[in-house]
């Protein structure tokens, strides 16, 4: 931990779970990444919409990604439970290190349903996607 870590700064949202799911990176595995996302939003009294728009949400960030996936790796993907949201961050190794694009109609669809919506590569080509939903908050797209 460093002093940057130690305290959270003002404003800031504090952290109170993080689970991390890794599993296959293959499509057959994400009916497990929804029902796991939707536990946790659960967990967090996200209304029963919500919800849906984060299992749909994961399922499409997983979509996105799962296309330039090397073969034989895993998926990763990390929750960040706070006091008014949820943090996902899937990600994935990739040959080039790729971002997804953003004028897409996928991105434009996963910018709706969950809220906030950004993209980061790794030096090792990891590609994620971030999504950040708070709860009870309406959404513009």
């Amino acid at each position: 931990m460093t002093e940057e870590t130690a305290a959270p700064s003002p404003g800031a949202t504090e952290v109170r779970d993080a689970v991390t799911v890794r599993m296959p990176a293959d499509s057959a595995y994400l009916s497990v990444l929804r029902t796991a996302t939707a536990g946790l939003a659960a967990r967090l009294d996200f209304t029963l919409d919500e919800i849906e728009d984060l299992r749909i949400g994961v399922d499409e960030a997983c979509a996105m990604l799962l296309t330039q996936a090397l073969p034989g790796t895993d998926l990763t993907t990390d929750f960040e439970l706070t006091g008014d949201g949820m943090r996902i961050s899937v990600s994935v190794l990739t040959a080039d290190g790729r971002l997804p694009a953003r004028d897409t109609f996928a991105w434009t669809v996963l910018s709706a349903l969950a809220g906030e919506v950004d993209t980061d590569a790794g030096p090792d080509d990891r590609v994620s996607i971030v999504l950040h939903k708070r709860r009870g908050v309406a959404e513009t797209a």
